[in-house]
């Protein structure tokens, strides 16, 4: 039983004391909220307090910038008001000057009205004395004012008349005197600064070999090697005697080039037969086409000359295979281009023009045509032909006197081009003529229907004609060659003889594949 009761106090105990700590928990609880209360209270009355404090900075910020504002308006106003204030100040003293001016200017108004009038008084009584004194010379001297007007200038004319012609003769006689030494200064300073080497073409081309072994390769069986070099290149070769030397004979350069430069890729090759050596011709003369228009570009880009047509290039180029008079036909026209530019520059034209125009004035010396027309025409035409400028084509057709010169670069041209050919060797007579007579050999025989290439060789003394096959027969041809070697003798002088040999050759050609 008393267990039971020392339980039962016990668990009264522990009741009491739970509720003891509620109780104590509760009032902690409360005096908690309490503090919490007091502490939001607290800080919202300063927070509102801080609002109110912001609130009336902003108040006095916004009232202190207006009143700013207020006060620079104000300022504003005055200022105004005082350039107001000023610009009245200047009107009002500017009308008063108006008026004072305006009184100045009646009263000189005033005064120059009457000296006017006084003016018009002298005027008219000085008009009336001139009539009056008019009138007592024409009376003693018994001519009229207009007869003796007439007479006073025509005597001054004739005084201005002789005057003039004295003075026009003293110009012209000194204008003389200056032009001749100018010009012989000028010709003289063009040729001294201008160098260039004395080169005369020959009509022979000596091809060196290794060992007189390779003479008979050339020569092939019965001849035939030498006769297809021959006959493809139209170039005379001649093998002699001469140790380790075969000599090409032909009056074109253009020719002897391609033969020298055949012989030489054959003989290189060591493969020297008729097929071989027509394939070789053909590939070197693709070759000096493409070489003609590399030194035609070569030449227009050493003298700075732009913008010349294809054509005109490649004209140029085969220059270098012709000659003037035995003169290299390239190297006088850069050399007459250069002399232009130097003579243009002197004069004060323009030297680029000029420099064209000396090389371009020979180009009718190197068509791929032979037309009846002075070269220097024909040069003029092909230059018009291929969009040159006027001047420049009328200083190529003036410079032999064919047309007459329009520019200043026609007389400038003319002259280069004089002095060029006219230095000691440079020209020589016969081996233009002599060029000129082979040339002339081929285009007779060309002129015919069937021909299709002609070769003067053996300086003239032998013209080989080559006919298409299926145009010409054997019957044919022996009459062509009785007439072109009787139009020979009837129309051309020649030394000796000339032998006209016509080849007629029937080819097969098939490819087996």
């Amino acid at each position: 039983m008393e267990i039971w009761l020392n339980i039962a106090i016990g668990v009264l105990a522990c009741a009491a004391g739970v509720a003891v700590t509620v109780i104590m928990q509760r009032r902690m609880a409360a005096t908690r909220a309490k503090q919490i209360i007091a502490d939001a209270e607290r800080e919202g009355a300063d927070i509102r307090r801080n609002k109110e404090l912001e609130g009336r900075e902003e108040a006095l910020r916004i009232t202190t910038e207006a009143e700013k504002q207020a006060a620079q308006r104000m300022q504003k106003v005055q200022a105004i008001e005082t350039r107001q204030k000023q610009r009245e100040i200047q009107l009002n003293q500017t009308q008063s000057e108006n008026a004072r001016t305006r009184n100045e200017l009646e009263a000189t108004r005033q005064t120059l009205d009457a000296q006017t009038a006084v003016l018009d008084t002298r005027a008219a009584e000085l008009d009336r004395m001139h009539r009056q004194a008019v009138e007592q010379l024409e009376h003693i001297s018994g001519l009229s004012s207009a007869e003796a007007r007439d007479k006073l200038v025509e005597s001054l004319r004739d005084e201005a008349k002789t005057a003039a012609a004295s003075y026009i003769n003293d110009i012209m006689d000194e204008a003389k005197m200056t032009a001749n030494k100018e010009a012989k200064r000028i010709v003289v300073q063009s040729i001294q600064r201008v160098a260039t080497e004395t080169a005369i073409e020959n009509s022979v081309t000596v091809f060196h070999i290794d060992s007189d072994e390779i003479k008979g390769r050339i020569i092939g069986r019965e001849g035939r090697n030498i006769r297809a070099l021959e006959a493809a290149t139209g170039i005379e070769i001649i093998v002699d005697d001469t140790p380790e030397a075969i000599v090409l004979s032909g009056f074109d350069p253009v020719r002897r080039e391609i033969a020298r430069l055949a012989l030489h890729q054959l003989v290189a090759d060591g493969r020297i037969h008729p097929a071989r050596i027509e394939e070789v011709v053909a590939k070197v003369r693709r070759q000096v086409e493409e070489e003609i228009i590399e030194t035609g570009k070569r030449t227009a880009i050493d003298l700075g000359i732009h913008g010349l047509h294809p054509d005109l290039i490649r004209m140029v180029g085969k220059m270098k295979y012709r000659s003037s008079y035995g003169q290299n036909l390239l190297q006088h026209s850069r050399e007459t281009a250069n002399l232009c530019a130097v003579m243009a520059a002197e004069l004060g034209l323009n030297p680029k023009k000029a420099r064209r125009a000396g090389l371009l004035h020979d180009i009718g010396k190197v068509p791929d045509e032979e037309p009846e027309l002075p070269h220097a025409l024909l040069g003029m035409k092909l230059a018009e032909k291929y969009k040159e400028k006027p001047e420049i084509c009328n200083a190529i057709g003036a410079h032999h006197d064919e047309v007459e010169q329009t520019s200043l670069l026609a007389p400038i041209v003319q002259v280069c081009d004089a002095i060029s050919g006219a230095r000691p060797g440079a020209r020589r007579e016969i081996v233009e003529a002599y060029i000129k007579r082979l040339n002339d050999l081929e285009q007779l025989a060309m002129s015919y229907p069937g021909v299709v290439k002609t070769y003067a060789i053996q300086a003239g003394r032998e013209l080989r004609v080559i006919v298409g096959a299926d145009k010409i027969d054997d019957v044919e041809t022996e009459k062509l060659s009785a007439e072109i070697a009787r139009r020979i003798q009837d129309e051309m002088t020649y030394p000796g003889q000339v032998k006209i040999t016509v080849i007629r050759e029937t080819r097969s050609v098939a490819f087996a594949k």
